[in-house]
């Protein structure tokens, strides 16, 4: 398999599970896909952290937001493999509880990821909300 074979089946996998899990309130799996390296930020649809510090208190909050996901899709728009980087652009659709009230949302999700030691690891991410 390619470079890119390699990473597209990682996205549909691990990656793909790390973000289930999160939206149903643990962000134990995503948290370890994510670098531990800096630089690492997120632009997010709700909150935006810089620093490893600020990760951390992101994904805890998102993981305390978030429960019973009822559905999850990412669907991949682009994505490319460059030696060591990669990025990943599409739509996460989620149907999940946002502190208690069910919601259903679309966020255009763009992310940058870094080979580190063998294995992909999430760098940046910028997520906003689709409006009608």
């Amino acid at each position: 398999m390619s470079d890119r074979d390699d990473f597209l089946a990682w996205v549909k996998t691990a990656l793909y599970e790390a973000e289930l899990t999160l939206h149903n309130g643990d962000a134990g799996p995503r948290r370890a896909l994510w670098s531990r390296n800096e630089p690492v930020s997120v632009l997010g649809a709700w909150r935006n952290a810089y620093g490893q510090e600020e990760l951390d208190e992101l994904f805890a909050g998102l993981a305390k937001s978030f429960s019973d996901c009822t559905s999850y899709a990412f669907e991949l728009q682009a994505y490319d493999v460059v030696g060591d980087m990669a990025y990943t652009a599409g739509l996460e659709h989620a149907s999940a509880s946002v502190d208690g009230l069910p919601r259903t949302y679309t966020l255009r999700a763009t992310q940058v990821y870094r080979r580190e030691d063998g294995e992909w690891k999430v760098a940046h991410r910028h997520g906003d909300t689709v409006t009608e």
